[in-house]
């Protein structure tokens, strides 16, 4: 099993953001007790503060299979778990201050309750839920469930809530902003001083606001990286689209084209240089894929281009050579090793 530490900034003071990975497999011989103090003592010193880890079912502790990523920005927890196995909890004596959850189900199925409780509910892949829990209930999970949770502070996010949930798909404009952005905070939570810390909370609780809203502020400047962040990845899903351009993305991001250029105008890109520049990297690839065969207008025409002289210009202006010369070199140096 590896334990997160904290993420510790230059002076060696903990930082008010960090992240840690868990591993967890009791079916191993002879380290199911052990792995499971270590996971308990994890969730313990970097979410205990939070809620603590749920009673699970002796079936579910020996046999657990599960990996994951945890990430904390002050007063908001992230945590990503890959259930190989199936898990059950059980109910267990006293209970847990009321929390604001979303889980965010990508593959298999969450499920909450059962007939006996007052609140059951299945989040299936694709889907959400966000809502205010205490105490905690209990919970089944399929095996080789992908689930994302995130933990938010209960005074800024009940009073928009109430006493209902909030469901829905993940592909809506809200989740996709909010998704990009807890994605961002993965891949750069390392590197974050004061100020980084401040902005990605303050982004952080925005977009879940604008998913129990069911609406974001398209002129709030702390969203434009998330929003380009959900363009882009958007946008790398649908390369092959004929229709993919600016006025897709804003479209299925429900934002004007003016904020969505604003957005990606903040990297000083814009959102056509993007999508060419991905489509020329795809098509560097298929020209050197090893069993690819293509040649240079079908690769032009996969990716849209305009013809094959348009394609050749460009991909010679990005990588200083005409897709036949770059194919050559590459198989020559291939050769040779």
């Amino acid at each position: 099993m590896a334990l997160g530490r904290p993420v510790m900034n230059s002076t060696g003071a903990q930082t008010d953001a960090w992240s840690g990975a868990f591993l967890l497999d009791s079916t191993a011989s002879g380290v199911a007790a052990q792995d499971f103090d270590g996971l308990q003592r994890l969730w313990d010193t970097q979410l205990g503060d939070v809620f603590p880890m749920p009673a699970l079912s002796p079936d579910s502790v020996d046999g657990i299979r599960a990996r994951g990523r945890l990430a904390r920005v002050r007063d908001v927890a992230i945590v990503d778990v890959h259930g190989l196995s199936a898990v059950r909890s059980v109910d267990a004596p006293g209970s847990v201050d009321d929390m604001v959850m979303m889980y965010t189900v990508r593959r298999g199925a969450w499920t909450f309750g059962g007939p006996r409780d007052r609140y059951e509910h299945t989040v299936p892949a694709g889907q959400f839920l966000l809502r205010r829990f205490g105490p905690w209930p209990r919970f089944e999970t399929m095996p080789n469930t992908m689930n994302r949770i995130l933990i938010l502070p209960l005074s800024v996010l009940s009073p928009l809530l109430g006493g209902r949930s909030v469901t829905g798909p993940l592909d809506s404009a809200e989740m996709r902003l909010l998704m990009a952005h807890v994605n961002m905070v993965h891949a750069t939570i390392g590197d974050l001083g004061p100020a980084g810390v401040r902005a990605v909370h303050g982004a952080l609780i925005e977009l879940a606001k604008a998913v129990v809203k069911g609406r974001f502020d398209d002129v709030e400047p702390r969203l434009a990286p998330s929003l380009a962040q959900a363009a882009k990845e958007l946008a790398d899903r649908h390369l092959t689209d004929p229709e993919l351009g600016p006025a897709m993305l804003a479209r299925a991001l429900n934002v004007s084209l003016s904020t969505l250029h604003r957005a990606f105008a903040t990297e000083g890109l814009s959102v056509s240089t993007y999508i060419r520049r991905r489509r020329l990297e795809e098509a560097r690839r298929a020209l050197t894929a090893p069993h690819g065969g293509l040649s240079v207008s079908e690769i032009a025409a996969h990716w849209h281009f305009s013809d094959s002289s348009h394609f050749i210009r460009a991909f010679k202006k990005r990588y200083g050579r005409t897709p036949k010369e770059y194919a050559r070199s590459t198989r020559t140096a291939d050769d040779r090793n």
